[in-house]
């Protein structure tokens, strides 16, 4: 059993950063993938970015490439990290953080929420323009 409590999320203005953070705890998640999804209003879970358990692949979504980073600590328990820079009001939405206890399923489909068996409560972002 995987916990993920994410933190971090608050409201800024157009052109601000920002530093999500996801802890976990439990076993398994060291040695999964992970990934931030967002939701927009209305809408379903939208990919963000996502990171293997090594680090060293890692993808974004067409949307946040150039502004957002995602990185990852194994040693600790804190596990996910999501740098966001320049943000605008189109980022604003509860962020999601997610874990592949797997390993495998999101090194073949890092951008899909059916890759991540365990998920946390998620962080409101509100970018005002």
């Amino acid at each position: 059993q995987v916990k993920l409590i994410e933190s971090g999320g608050r409201s800024v203005q157009t052109g601000d950063s920002l530093r999500l953070s996801c802890a976990a705890s439990g076993r398994g998640f060291r040695s999964g993938g992970a990934a931030w999804f967002r939701q927009a209003p209305g809408t379903e879970r939208d990919f963000v970015a996502a990171i293997s358990w090594s680090g060293s692949r890692i993808y974004y979504a067409d949307s946040v490439k150039g502004r957002f980073t995602i990185s990852r600590d194994n040693a600790a328990n804190t596990i996910v990290y999501l740098r966001m820079n320049n943000l605008k009001p189109e980022d604003t939405g509860p962020y999601y953080c997610a874990v592949d206890t797997s390993g495998y399923a999101s090194l073949l489909y890092p951008n899909r929420t059916s890759s991540y068996d365990y998920w946390g409560q998620g962080t409101q972002v509100t970018v005002s323009a």
